[in-house]
């Protein structure tokens, strides 16, 4: 196998999408469209990969890091100029470059590596990947000759009667030999309408020097689809969803209505969880086996252990234990830690707060800057008072305390282990182990008093 290099082409400005974002880092499937490249083209036993970015692309950068080297398109002359900017950094090595544009996030890394392949195979000096459209209008035709290689591209344009007939499409991606397009790219004209340097004339320079030129056809027109507008990312996003809701499927997860369930790209989920309809599963979560998501549930940036029930309810950027319930109608916020068998129920808002194992906080509570500790039941309505205005404070409750409902712990404040609240309670000083903590007013009952109101009867 011959050293392997990439270059992605992402320094357009995208300007049918209309919109203040980088057209590459519009997301499909919640991760922007030059990502999912990267990754695809990752997985490819790579040696260098080159991303062409443009102006105002520093957040093209952001995003990528250190995945790649970059090489800046100061003006936008057409897709061979813009491979051009690559020369510095490829130029002179021997092998085989990979060229293909950062707003194709579906192309498969399987389909990129048949596509190497067949290329080392031939010993061809350039590769176009190719798709059969049952609608091909306004695609550039690849037209083969002898033995199935490439005669020429045609655009569409310039194509007689006949040629449109064609149904083999140019989608946008080749393979070269390195040395070979960097030699061709220099003869490349912008003797053209637009005045700009077009990548498919290197295919016609190197057929007119004789070189082999052959073609890949992908067996899915939808993978090479390009995202130019906001229609084309809508469609993007649907393909990607299918795609991956499939996956998860014949991976061994129940998911009750593909049309209504949406799980982002990076997500993981174990066998024999039930995703219900409605659900919205983003980021990088982890969900284990046997676990009932939704309906109406929306998870991002979770680890979920097995057996888990989450319906009906927000969790985001948070540890869940197994054996978990939660919902309906609870949120919980990021940086929490809900360790194994508790209880989250109807309307209980969690926020940077760990629960011990087996404790349970069932109804209308807002539990936030809190250390729970094992087998704590808290009553209904209890909250945590933990901001003062200015700063935010620490609850902490220990092991086996009961808070009885409607109490209001005042931090920072402990509840020590085995303690009882008294129902009512606004606790504002430490509660000492195996106390009862009765902090409210005594109840003072005024006999015959309704009888003096002077009401309109």
């Amino acid at each position: 196998m011959s050293n392997r290099y990439a270059i992605i082409l992402a320094a357009g400005q995208g300007t049918r999408m209309k919109s203040k974002l980088y057209k590459v880092l519009h997301p499909v499937c919640g991760k922007p469209m030059v990502q999912h490249v990267i990754d695809h083209v990752n997985q490819l036993q790579i040696e260098d990969i080159v991303t062409v970015i443009g102006h105002g692309a520093e957040k093209v950068q952001e995003q990528l890091g250190d995945l790649c080297k970059y090489a800046l398109q100061d003006q936008q002359l057409g897709t061979a100029h813009a491979v051009m900017q690559a020369e510095s950094a490829l130029s002179g090595k021997s092998g085989t470059t990979l060229v293909i544009c950062g707003d194709t996030p579906l192309i498969k890394a399987e389909t990129m590596e048949e596509l190497i392949a067949l290329h080392e195979r031939s010993q061809a000096k350039a590769t176009i990947l190719t798709a059969y459209a049952d609608n091909p209008t306004g695609y550039g035709r690849v037209l083969r000759g002898e033995g199935g290689l490439v005669e020429k591209i045609v655009e569409h344009k310039d194509a007689s009667d006949e040629e449109r007939y064609v149904k083999e499409i140019n989608t946008g991606t080749y393979c070269f030999d390195n040395q070979a397009l960097f030699s061709a790219l220099k003869k490349v004209s912008n003797e053209n309408v637009q005045g700009e340097y077009y990548l498919p004339d290197v295919i016609e320079i190197l057929k007119q020097e004789g070189e082999t030129v052959t073609a890949f056809q992908s067996n899915d027109f939808e993978e090479t689809l390009g995202v130019n507008d906001r229609v084309a990312l809508s469609q993007a996003e649907q393909i990607l969803r299918k795609r991956i809701n499939e996956l998860h499927m014949r991976n061994g997860v129940t998911i009750i209505d593909p049309l209504t369930t949406f799980i982002e790209a990076d997500v993981q989920i174990g066998q024999d969880t039930i995703i219900n309809p409605g659900s919205s599963i983003k980021g990088n979560s982890v969900i284990g086996q046997d676990c009932l998501i939704g309906p109406n549930t929306e998870i991002s940036n979770c680890e979920i252990g097995d057996g888990t029930e989450i319906f009906q309810s927000v969790v985001h950027e948070s540890m869940i234990g197994s054996a978990v319930k939660i919902g309906p109608f609870a949120h919980v916020r990021p940086n929490s830690d809900i360790h194994d068998s508790v209880k989250i129920g109807n309307f209980v808002e969690i926020k940077k707060a760990v629960f011990g194992k087996g404790s349970k906080a069932s109804h209308l509570s807002y539990i936030g800057d809190a250390e729970v500790g094992e087998n704590v039941n808290i009553g209904c309505g209890s909250i945590t008072v933990n901001y003062d205005g200015k700063n935010k404070y620490l609850t902490k409750i220990e092991d086996n305390v009961f808070i009885g409902c409607n109490s209001n712990l005042v931090a920072p404040v402990t509840i020590g282990e085995g303690a009882y609240v008294a129902a009512g309670s606004t606790i504002t000083q430490n509660v000492p182990q195996e106390a009862l903590s009765v902090a409210r007013a005594r109840q003072v009952n005024k006999e015959d008093y309704v009888k003096k109101l002077k009401f309109n009867k």
